[in-house]
């Protein structure tokens, strides 16, 4: 089945915005199609259509994730009252000494946080085994960080033929697509997809997050 995903600007890979409403065409996993929306639609009217407020881009791609696994203990809700809701690291980890069940749990909820975030691509190595299981089996994709990366970058823009990996970011107030242009550093994305995908992740809130064609988070 095709589905249509439709937002109120698109971001290109260098981070520049295209203002919309702007559509990606979704089928079998991967990028059939992508232009104005109301094109689109005519095209192919039996698509279900999902319509996001706010920025359409590529998924983030998350260079440090071993780091956000591995380095800290993502609680469980259940353990909130003892731990708190946030990762704990340095002497807060030491002191909780994780064994191997509780590591299993931590990489996948760290996962699922990632992927609250945007996030589609990360980088490794994840030499934990429950680390590399709970990446694998989400299907995030895995490449290697070039030196000095940012920790937040755009995992490159949506083409046709590629994967539908795809992350909808909204800013609160529903500013209009100029307000968006705004926000992203203005229309010719001068900053950089680094700075723009930084600037999302710190401003704006993840509406949703597409892993090859699979709807894997969706504000609630």
């Amino acid at each position: 089945m095709l589905t249509l995903h439709t937002a109120d600007v698109l971001l290109t890979a260098d981070g520049s915005p295209v203002p919309g409403p702007y559509a990606v065409l979704v089928g079998a996993g991967r990028i059939v199609a992508l232009g104005p929306a109301a094109e689109l639609a005519g095209a192919h009217p039996g698509a279900r259509e999902r319509r996001w407020p706010g920025v359409l881009t590529a998924g983030l791609w998350h260079t440090r994730a071993a780091e956000l696994l591995q380095g800290a203990y993502h609680p469980d809700p259940r353990e909130a009252d003892a731990l708190g809701t946030e990762p704990l690291t340095g002497a807060a980890l030491s002191a909780l000494a994780p064994d191997g069940t509780r590591w299993g749990g931590s990489d996948r909820r760290g996962v699922q946080r990632l992927l609250a975030r945007g996030v589609t691509t990360v980088s490794g190595p994840f030499a934990r085994p429950s680390a590399h299981t709970a990446v694998a089996r989400s299907g995030l994709r895995t490449r290697p960080a070039p030196p000095g990366a940012p920790e937040l970058t755009l995992s490159g823009a949506p083409a046709v033929g590629g994967p539908a990996d795809l992350a909808v970011f909204a800013l609160p107030g529903a500013p209009d697509p100029r307000a968006l242009t705004a926000f992203l550093g203005g229309a010719e994305g001068a900053d950089g997809p680094g700075a723009v995908a930084a600037r999302l992740a710190a401003g704006a809130e993840c509406v949703a997050t597409v892993l090859g064609g699979r709807l894997v988070h969706r504000r609630a």
